[in-house]
């Protein structure tokens, strides 16, 4: 009698726990529940920590997320207004905010997070196609592209960059405002998105850097043809001091020479002057000198009769 009067004991002992356990059930601090029965969400959303109560094996409960939740998207290629594309990388920050409507149409975090891909994704390629590609890697419209001076006159109106209108905030903020309604549908809170990293293509970085080559070619050139000229310029000017300086110095080398020449004139004319055989005598020497400086043993010389070098040759007549 005993064996039998036990088990039933331990039977009701077990069915009492199981239906304790299956009653009671706790909320954790980061989490919040929903309560279904038979599938079907009953009751308010239970986001109080602690130890609740619901119905032994009818009723379910269900956690959700009560953090916020990190969303990554995906790298994805996008063409801006100007049809040149970029690798954009975005991710966001939300919240379950409507634990019942999520519950819902959402069910699980797989199901929200790939919900968050195709609104998160489809409105960041909306507002990157909407926008020329200097909006989208520039940070806000106050902060201006500048250009040196120089470099502007140089280049002319083709290094102008085309001013800044709105910049790459206010297109996330675009992108929050077009988001957050729709995913308020679904019981989620939307708190912010943001651009993770935007690089460009292949296609465009070649492009951008076949201009940065021109440009900078363009700039080498000038410097160089303003060195050029400089270079000519001051060849220019000491050429021109150079033949002053070459003038001047002749001018006096001419005028001592010709000082010297009269001077020189004036001593023999007082040497050899005053008679007439003084100035045969001149005459003599200077002949003679002659012969020297157009005499030599190899010299052969024709003269006529009448030459006055002849004279001294042939003797007095």
């Amino acid at each position: 009698m005993k064996k039998p009067v036990t088990i039933l004991i331990l039977g009701v002992l077990l069915l009492i726990f199981l239906v304790v356990s299956g009653a009671i059930y706790t909320v954790r601090e980061d989490k919040q529940v929903i309560l279904t029965q038979f599938g079907k969400p009953v009751g308010q959303p239970v986001t109080k920590a602690g130890i609740h109560f619901k119905l032994p094996f009818i009723q379910t409960a269900n956690e959700l997320e009560k953090r916020v939740v990190a969303w990554d998207g995906a790298s994805t290629q996008m063409p801006t207004r100007d049809k040149l594309f970029l690798e954009v990388d975005t991710f966001a920050r939300w919240q379950i905010e409507d634990p019942l409507a999520y519950y819902q149409k959402m069910r699980d975090l797989r199901s929200a997070l790939s919900r968050l891909d195709d609104i998160l994704g489809s409105e960041t390629r909306n507002a990157v196609a909407k926008h020329d590609l200097i909006e989208i890697i520039r940070t806000d419209k106050d902060r201006q592209p500048e250009q040196p001076e120089d470099i502007s006159e140089i280049l002319g109106e083709q290094s102008q960059l085309d001013p800044i209108r709105i910049g790459r905030s206010a297109i996330e903020k675009e992108i929050y405002d077009e988001a957050k309604g729709k995913l308020a549908a679904f019981g989620i809170k939307l708190l912010d998105v943001r651009f993770k990293r935007i690089n460009y293509t292949s296609q465009v970085e070649s492009r951008i850097f076949e201009r940065m080559i021109s440009e900078r070619k363009q700039i080498a050139e000038r410097f160089r043809s303003e060195g050029a000229g400089e270079a000519a310029r001051i060849n220019g000017n000491m050429e021109r001091d150079v033949q002053t300086i070459e003038s001047e110095a002749y001018k006096r080398v001419q005028t001592v020479l010709g000082k010297a020449e009269a001077e020189a004139t004036k001593i023999y004319a007082d040497a050899y002057g005053g008679s007439q055989g003084r100035q045969d005598f001149y005459q003599f020497t200077k002949t003679l000198e002659s012969y020297d400086s157009i005499l030599d043993q190899d010299t052969t010389v024709i003269l006529s009769t009448g030459n006055e070098l002849f004279k001294l040759l042939e003797g007095e007549p």
